[in-house]
């Protein structure tokens, strides 16, 4: 079984709220070097006080391709990648907005996973297969109307997790996709969660125990918990499951 303790971790979106939960339960759990990436590294300044030199402040910025691949040459010594960074835009499908915000979203919440993983496949194979953790949503399995673009992005996002799992696992690259609920974070305020929301360190504490037991599923919070316990059926025996063979 993997574990984080003694490994190279990257974590993107690492300067703020489940992010940085992520970076400080890693060391915490005894992760050797955390790359922490975020569209500004000035904004890594605090995260770079408390950790020093185990830290390295890296730009990735999800809308910025050529940021990603820059990333690849830097870290390339990494042993676990978690994508964390996504954005939410609030609109319900009839909103004049909706297609743009979609747009912006399927930006930066699918293509930007699928060009990380492209990028640091590669290099997850070289150090002998490592991790790769997908922060996708609860929105990723029920579509709520407020959040109807975000919810949906997040559903492609998670289609996108279960094919890197399969296709990964060839090169012994383990991956993760989480699920949270409201978590208490700017983006969970912005939204109008705030009173549902949970504390943040829920998810990198499941993470943590995911990736020690090799579930492919993680649902850190209430409201996740509840979800993936109606879903562990189906997800079990259809996203889990190898329907191609025989």
């Amino acid at each position: 079984m993997n574990s984080v303790k003694d490994r190279v971790v990257l974590v993107t979106g690492a300067n703020r709220g489940i992010g940085r939960s992520i970076v400080e339960e890693f060391f915490k759990a005894g992760a050797k070097k955390i790359y922490a990436a975020a569209r500004k590294t000035e904004s890594l300044g605090p995260l770079s006080e408390i950790y020093g030199d185990q830290l390295v402040p890296l730009q990735i910025d999800l809308h910025q391709p050529e940021t990603i691949i820059e990333a690849a040459t830097v870290a390339a010594d990494v042993e676990i990648v978690v994508n964390n960074a996504g954005m939410l835009n609030v609109a319900n499908p009839l909103a004049s907005n909706a297609v743009v915000a979609l747009q912006d979203e399927m930006e930066v919440n699918v293509y930007g996973l699928m060009r990380m993983a492209q990028a640091f496949a590669p290099i997850l194979k070289a150090s002998g297969g490592g991790v790769l953790v997908q922060l996708n949503s609860v929105a990723s399995m029920k579509n709520f109307a407020d959040f109807a673009t975000y919810s949906a992005s997040k559903a492609a996002a998670y289609s996108i997790t279960q094919g890197l799992r399969d296709l990964l696992k060839e090169q012994g690259t383990q991956v993760v996709s989480v699920h949270p609920g409201p978590i208490a974070t700017d983006m969970a305020n912005s939204a109008g969660l705030s009173e549902l929301a949970e504390p943040a360190e829920l998810v990198p504490q499941c993470i943590l125990a995911a990736i020690e037991s090799g579930e492919f599923h993680a649902f850190p919070d209430t409201m996740a918990k509840q979800i993936g316990g109606v879903y562990h059926e189906f997800a079990k025996n259809i996203v889990e499951a190898d329907l191609m063979a025989g």
